[in-house]
């Protein structure tokens, strides 16, 4: 059974090889030749900034909800523009989608969901929150510093290729656990877990969903397109995983109540969603 599982996982993980690879590559290039505009678009115009961060945060780079938590901590953008970016970011999940030949209009309907939820919640947030207080000088700085930083100098062939190899390296080990739980448990009886009690599930996603780490995103993905959750929980864990945007948001923004009042509205408005689209019977 171990031996089936791991060649079942080692397989199917080196199918995924090439097509992440040109994907990575592909972001790398746009990352290259336009990364340093998402950033300072998002600081242009409050009543533009939520649309803008749901457009910026859809795109498949960690390092962008990155930008737009130092761009917060420096008040250069509102919170409604910092949360559209980090709900419609969703770290690996997009090439996770596309190496695994989902249809494309089944990534468009997820990806456009993920954006007109970050809309919304992102506007909403800045008509509760009118005021905007007085701009951090030594924040601004450090987001200012982070523009900088987001311009990489190193071989684009080389970067993409680590960043292949350690997203190969997460979905075979996920997928060899994940198969050696099903050959234990059953898969009609691991997906019953997640959906025989109400909002388990999606409670369950959010709090994988907020690890700062690309692990979280492939988890939840596979387990998406496994059969194993189903939209709820899958849009719950998606929305809230920002990948290292939270981090830095707690490194940089100083209010240490504020934080956990950002991270627990981000867990709140990902949960109301997700849960919403359980309730609905939404099919993505």
């Amino acid at each position: 059974m171990i031996l089936d599982s791991l060649l079942d996982a080692l397989i199917d993980s080196a199918k995924m090889l090439p097509f992440l690879y040109i994907i990575y590559l592909l972001m790398e290039v746009l990352e290259h030749k336009a990364g340093k505009r998402f950033p300072r678009l998002l600081g242009k115009s409050a009543k533009v900034g939520p649309l803008a961060g749901s457009f910026v945060g859809a795109v498949p780079q960690c390092g962008l909800a990155a930008a737009s938590a130092s761009l917060y901590s420096g008040r250069i953008i509102t919170l409604g523009t910092l949360l559209a970016v980090f709900l419609s970011s969703s770290d690996e999940m997009l090439p996770i989608l596309i190496s695994e030949a989902v249809p494309f209009v089944r990534i468009v309907r997820i990806v456009g969901l993920k954006i007109a939820i970050a809309v919304v919640s992102g506007y909403a947030v800045d008509l509760v929150l009118r005021s905007r207080r007085k701009i951090d000088e030594e924040a601004r700085k450090e987001a200012e510093d982070a523009f900088a930083g987001f311009e990489h100098r190193s071989n684009m062939f080389i970067c993409a290729l680590r960043r292949t190899l350690e997203i190969f390296i997460y979905i075979f080990v996920f997928s060899f656990i994940l198969n050696m739980i099903i050959a234990v448990v059953g898969e009609e009886r691991l997906a019953q877990a997640f959906s025989s009690v109400p909002v388990v599930g999606e409670l369950i996603a959010g709090l994988v969903g907020l690890i700062p780490n690309c692990a979280s995103s492939v988890v939840i993905t596979e387990l998406y397109l496994g059969g194993i959750i189903g939209t709820g929980p899958m849009l719950t864990g998606l929305l809230v995983n920002a990948g290292v945007g939270t981090m830095v948001l707690i490194r940089t923004n100083r209010n240490v109540r504020e934080n956990i009042g950002i991270v627990c509205t981000l867990y709140g408005i990902a949960l109301v969603w997700g849960v919403a689209a359980e309730l609905s019977g939404l099919v993505l």
